[in-house]
Formats: structure tokens, sequence, C-alpha cells
């Protein structure tokens, strides 16, 4: 899909992927524990990022608590992330460097919240949009999945996708795209089998135009076999 059809179908795509998605669950919108839940989500399910999450608020509750937090305690409320011996580290170093350089204030620009370990592009557009209202577009696997196969992305790179999707999708529809791409994602979209029968993105899906060639032609393939 090109860049000009892209920006003049957003609208009828984008009103179908929402009819499909249900409402996102928010575990925080506190700035500071958006961005350690962030943290931890990497490469573990939204269910155990959120109860780990819910763990170390329980605990600590603050940014200076969790700045003052021994590793040990930290990774065993966490255990069940994966990486969770690094990401204990993580944010038990992100809340130090919080608290020391700006009193527990998380910063509210891309460049900034990038200095911190651990902290991509994804996890510092999480926080702006969803923690802070700043317009923003976080590239995570679901977005990433959902951009390529309807064709607003030809790259696998998620920097490049981003940069993409900010030229396709209105600046004021930034906000809350990431949550509503993620259920869709979930629930319809999925990674191996995805749910293309009741998906009214099919006219404009590239992987759904793809699917169809490749089963009509292993169709009249065996057809062809069965007439010899």
């Amino acid at each position: 899909m090109n860049l000009a059809k892209g920006r003049s179908t957003f609208d009828a795509v984008y009103s179908e992927i929402r009819k499909l998605s249900p409402d996102h669950h928010f575990e925080f919108r506190d700035p500071f524990w958006v961005l350690i839940t962030t943290i931890l989500s990497h490469r573990t399910k939204d269910e155990v990022t959120d109860a780990a999450a819910r763990n170390l608020y329980k605990r600590y509750g603050t940014c200076e608590s969790l700045a003052g937090a021994d590793y040990s305690e930290v990774s065993g409320l966490i255990s069940k992330v994966g990486f969770y011996t690094r990401k204990a580290e993580r944010v038990i170093e992100v809340s130090r460097i919080l608290r020391d350089r700006y009193n527990c204030r998380v910063p509210e620009t891309i460049e900034k919240l990038m200095e911190f370990p651990g902290v991509g592009r994804k996890t510092a557009n999480v926080v702006l949009a969803d923690a802070m209202g700043i317009p923003a577009i976080a590239v995570d696997t679901h977005v990433q999945r959902v951009s390529r196969r309807i064709g607003w992305s030809l790259s696998d790179d998620p920097e490049a996708t981003e940069e993409r999707l900010r030229k396709i999708v209105p600046r004021d529809m930034w906000l809350g795209f990431n949550p509503v791409l993620v259920e869709f994602g979930k629930h319809v979209c999925k990674p191996i089998t995805p749910n293309c029968t009741v998906c009214g993105v099919r006219p404009y899906c590239d992987f759904y135009r793809e699917e169809r060639s490749k089963a009509h032609a292993g169709k009249r393939r065996a057809d062809s076999r069965s007439r010899s």
C-alpha cells in the first residue's frame, strides 16, 4: 500500500479496527508506574506484566521507595516476567536516576526518556501518550504486525514503521492508537491464526489479499492434479 492510499483509506480502516477492539485495560495512569510497567513488559504477556507491576506498587508505592529497594526482593516480586533478573536491576536503576536527577518527576520528552537504561522508543512513546497525553505512536509487536499486514508499513523495523505511521495517522488520532491496535492484534489479527473471517479490514488488507491468492492458487493446482 503506498502512502497516498494509506492516508486516503485510513479513516475507513481504523473505524473497522475500533469496532473489533475491546477497551484496553490500563493498570496505571501515573507516568512513573506506566514507565516501570512498560519496562517490565518486554517479551512478557500483559497479564503477567500487570501482576508483576501490581506487586511492586503494593510493596513500594513510590519512586523514592523503589529507588531504595533490595534487588533480591524486587526480582522475587517480578519473577514471572521474562528476563526478570535484568529487569529488576533496570527498574531500581531507573527509579534511582529519577530520584537523584529529576526529583522523581518523569521527563516529558522522548529524548530524555530514552536516556534511561532499558528505555527505547516504544517505551518512551507509551509513557508520553498513555500517561502524559502527549501525542506519540508506540510501535510494539502488535502494532508492528497489524501495520505490516494491512500494508501501512513495508518494514519489519519498528522505528521505520513508526515513521511511516506518523505520515499516515492524523496527529489528533495518535493518542489511543497503540491501545486500540494492541487489542485488535490480541483478539482479531493474532500472530498465528488471524481471524480474517470477522474482520472488516479485509478489503484494504495486503495480508488477506495475499493469503486468498495463495489459497486460490493451491486450489487450482489441486484441481489440475485431480483432472490429470
